[in-house]
């Protein structure tokens, strides 16, 4: 195992988390063991029965955690400060140092805390089911996200508004990098507690932003909110370019190391439409697909001034301008990526009008027409290879829109990026792997009428199956 000697969260100490303990569960059925996520962290080898014992009893790991912690943490939702937050239905359970990255095992659905307020501290079956198809599918579109690490099934039957109830229950386990969110620092901020957020600051560098080390500490602060927001810019990006919303962009969802986590009423695009909305909730679309950006954005904001109780000096005037800088050049490079195209002009201001007019035309192509979104990037993976290429698709009929003449000459003038990308069995099946809300629904209702998970194997596979492409 690759655990580390001392957990570095106890470098933070008890200001930071309380001590808790898991729920007593009365059965534990595994549901989904993700080996590839414990390779990471040399935990691949457990056998079934140690499995159980750490990730649904929640016995501690050799030289790890000697307890589960409950993190401490405030955070604005939709927008409203809300001091009464906190990991209320889950805990940090084991860390782990793996050359220069600091993993965390983190949990969803394992108890009640200090923090739960009025929950039940529980997680339905289908709630982790969700978050394991959009892990698996973001981490296979490129997006930098948390892993989905263990799933099982509790044998309580929970109450809830959103769903048929009663309806089953599951504990979710899941990989991050940092579970440190934007919402920690506000926390400190709110109760004036200068020399904590120092050292959050002085922790966050250590293990997630080294290179920072041997700045002063106020350089520290500003670079440091300078790389969280640009890693932060990058991950909505990734989201645009996956047709993803995440539902609930609030501060308290917001981790510092620009790590995609924490899924709960998310959705992926059917079509281009920048005012469809994930979460019922969101009646007046804060949180919609367009407004992604400016959610984040905000958010990081919210951190600067969180920063800026320790350090009132700390330059905050060029935050916007940089962020839409950063989200402005991973748009592009996410949308070549996933095209697997190359531009080929040398000259710098040649080739970045080149750019702008393929992202308009790219953009303008999908509201003109209403393609699938996701069958529009399968489609046009490597450019237009073949005359037949467009007519086999699904939705040949969109490609006859007028509004797709100027994207094909645009794509016209790119090259292949990856020959190998451009030939991968993927794109010899014809349709792309999606996941919206029917087809979810769909895998989701012979899981809850007769146990059956086929489908959701079938659809794991085909996720990982083009695992590399994006």
């Amino acid at each position: 195992m690759s655990q580390t000697k001392t957990p570095p969260i106890y470098e933070l100490g008890p200001d930071f988390y309380d001590e808790v303990k898991s729920a007593d569960f009365p059965q534990a059925q595994l549901r989904y063991r993700n080996d590839q996520a414990a390779k990471l962290v040399g935990l691949e080898a457990l056998s079934a029965e140690q499995w159980q014992q750490h990730f649904a009893h929640f016995t501690a790991l050799p030289s790890n955690l000697s307890t589960p912690l409950a993190l401490r943490y405030h955070g604005h939702q939709f927008r409203q400060y809300n001091p009464d937050l906190g990991d209320g239905r889950g805990f940090l359970f084991a860390q782990f140092q793996v050359g220069d990255k600091l993993y965390d095992l983190g949990t969803k659905g394992s108890g009640q805390t200090p923090y739960s307020r009025r929950g039940d501290g529980r997680l339905t079956l289908k709630g982790a089911f969700r978050e394991i198809l959009a892990t698996e599918l973001l981490e296979s579109y490129g997006v930098n996200t948390s892993k989905t690490f263990s799933v099982f099934e509790t044998g309580e039957s929970l109450e809830r508004h959103d769903e048929p109830s009663p309806t089953r229950a599951g504990v979710l386990v899941r990989l991050s990098h940092g579970h440190i969110r934007f919402g920690t620092f506000q926390r400190l901020a709110f109760l004036k507690q200068i020399d904590n957020i120092k050292k959050l600051l002085a922790y966050s560098i250590r293990h997630y932003y080294p290179d920072l080390l041997p700045y002063s500490e106020p350089e520290q602060a500003a670079l440091f909110l300078k790389q969280v927001s640009f890693a932060s810019a990058e991950t909505v990006a990734a989201w645009m370019m996956a047709g993803f919303v995440h539902g609930v962009l609030n501060t308290d969802n917001m981790n510092v190391t620009g790590e995609s986590f924490d899924y709960g009423p998310y959705r992926f695009l059917p079509h281009y439409d920048p005012t469809f909305t994930a979460a019922y909730f969101d009646q007046s679309g804060l949180y919609c697909f367009g407004r992604q950006p400016s959610a984040v954005l905000w958010n990081v904001l919210q951190l600067a001034e969180a920063l800026k109780v320790a350090f009132p000096d700390l330059a905050t005037g060029e935050i916007q301008d940089d962020f839409a800088d950063q989200f402005n050049l991973h748009m592009r490079n996410r949308l070549l990526s996933r095209l697997n195209l190359y531009n080929p002009l040398e000259d710098e201001a040649a080739a970045a009008k080149l750019d702008e007019a393929l992202i308009m035309n790219f953009f303008n192509f999908m509201d003109e027409a209403k393609p699938f979104y996701e069958q529009t990037f399968y489609d046009l993976h490597s450019g237009v290879l073949s005359a037949d290429q467009l007519i086999r698709s699904p939705q040949a009929k969109a490609y006859k829109h007028p509004s797709f003449a100027a994207l094909e000459d645009t794509l016209e003038c790119y090259e292949v990026a990856d020959q190998k990308k451009a030939e991968h069995s993927y794109f010899q099946k014809g349709k792309a792997c999606s996941l919206l809300i029917d087809e979810l629904e769909g895998i989701w209702a012979p899981i809850a009428e007769k146990d059956d998970w086929t489908l959701f194997e079938e659809k794991l596979a085909e996720i990982r199956s083009f695992r590399g492409v994006y």
